[in-house]
C-alpha cells in the first residue's frame, strides 16, 4: 500500500501537482527525500503528519537550503517533511550562505529594488534584500539573490514557520535528517566571510 501511495506522490510532483499531505502513517523521511531528488523544476513534495494531527507535539521548524542541489528542504526536529525546487542568486547576483533566522514576514509584498516586483509569502533573511518568496522556478539560479519557491510549496511554508525560524543557506549537499553540524559549519562560515569583507 505504501509503495502505491509513493508512486502516487511521485507521479503527482512530477506532473505539477500539488502533493497531498500523506494519509497513511506519513511516508517517512526517506520517501521524502527520494521524492525530493525527483522533482523537476517548480515542484514540491509535502507529507507533514504534524499537518494533519488532531493533538500534535509542535516540534521546531528548519529550513536547509542547498544551492548545489537547488532545492530547499524543510524539518520538523530533524525528520525531513517537505521538500521543494528553488532557483536561487545568479552569478553575480549569489545568495549567500550562512544561517538566517526569519526576521519578517508578508503575505503580500513587493520588491523595494526591482520594479516593484510581486514577492507573495515573502519571508525576510536579510535586510539587505534576500528572502524566501514565491516565484520563477526554472530550477536553476535565476534570481537576483533571493530563494524563489513554488507557489503552493511558499505558502505551505508561510504558514509553518515564524518570525525567527532559522533558515540554513548552504553550498553542502544535504541529507534526508537534519545535520547539527549545519547549523554550526554555516555560522562559522558566514562569520568568516564578514570578518574577510571587514578586512578590505
Amino acid at each position: 500500500m505504501k509503495a502505491l501511495a509513493f508512486a502516487a506522490l511521485l507521479g503527482a510532483t512530477t506532473l505539477g501537482l500539488a502533493a497531498p499531505a500523506w494519509a497513511e502513517d506519513g511516508p517517512g523521511t526517506i520517501a521524502v527525500a527520494q521524492a525530493a531528488a525527483a522533482l523537476a523544476p517548480n515542484r514540491f513534495v509535502w507529507a507533514d503528519p504534524q499537518m494533519t494531527a488532531i493533538d500534535p507535539v509542535t516540534q521546531p521548524v528548519t529550513v536547509v537550503v542547498s544551492l548545489p542541489m537547488q532545492r530547499a528542504y524543510v524539518y520538523r526536529g530533524d525528520t525531513m517533511i517537505a521538500a521543494a525546487s528553488v532557483s536561487t542568486g545568479k552569478d553575480g547576483k549569489d545568495t549567500p550562505v550562512g544561517v538566517f533566522p526569519i526576521l519578517q514576514k508578508r503575505e503580500m509584498h513587493r520588491s523595494n529594488l526591482y520594479n516593484s516586483a510581486p514577492m507573495p509569502f515573502m519571508q525576510r533573511l536579510t535586510w539587505d534584500g534576500v528572502a524566501l518568496h514565491a516565484g520563477n522556478n526554472p530550477g536553476f539560479p535565476d534570481s537576483h539573490g533571493c530563494i524563489r519557491l513554488p507557489t503552493a510549496f511558499a505558502k505551505k511554508l508561510f504558514s509553518v514557520t515564524s518570525v525567527g525560524t532559522n533558515v540554513i543557506v548552504t553550498d553542502q549537499m544535504v541529507g534526508d535528517h537534519l545535520d547539527p553540524m549545519l547549523l554550526e559549519t554555516e555560522a562559522s562560515q558566514a562569520n568568516q566571510a564578514q570578518l574577510a569583507s571587514l578586512s578590505r
